[in-house]
């Protein structure tokens, strides 16, 4: 079985063309469950380049599959077997202002598009760019 991923390395991710914002925000919590943008914000706020992009994205599924960490890599494979949307279609860099940058180990934070930080990154010259999905068609 191939097994597909959604890691970048060396790569900043840019808010999409249409974000409706022009600071971060934090996803709302709406409803009882919590959303796909909440759980990959919380994640990445508090383990900065502790996951990969596959780490998080799989994690959220399995959350919200309620999988047992006997499923794991049994489910890991199946949800891998097949192309996975990666960040470039995140609410966060589509929606909420966050950029992800993914270091050369494909570990992966994220950034306001407001902050400093988010500016050095797209004004580096040794990584490369690439924007989130636009919401809209053109």
């Amino acid at each position: 079985m191939k097994i597909h991923t959604t890691n970048y390395a060396n790569t900043f991710i840019k808010i999409a063309e249409d974000c409706p914002v022009s600071k971060s925000e934090i996803p709302p919590f709406k409803g009882v469950k919590k959303s796909v943008a909440i759980m990959q914000f919380e994640m990445l706020a508090k383990n900065p380049y502790k996951f990969t992009s596959d780490d998080v994205l799989f994690q959220v599924f399995a959350d919200r599959k309620d999988l047992t960490k006997k499923e794991y890599e049994t489910e890991r494979a199946k949800f891998f077997s097949k192309g996975q949307p990666c960040f470039r279609a995140s609410p966060l860099t589509k929606r909420y202002g966050f950029g992800i940058h993914s270091d050369d180990k494909g570990k992966i934070a994220m950034y306001g598009v407001e902050t400093e930080e988010y500016a050095k990154f797209v004004a580096d010259k040794s990584i490369e760019k690439v924007k989130a999905m636009r919401s809209k068609r053109a």
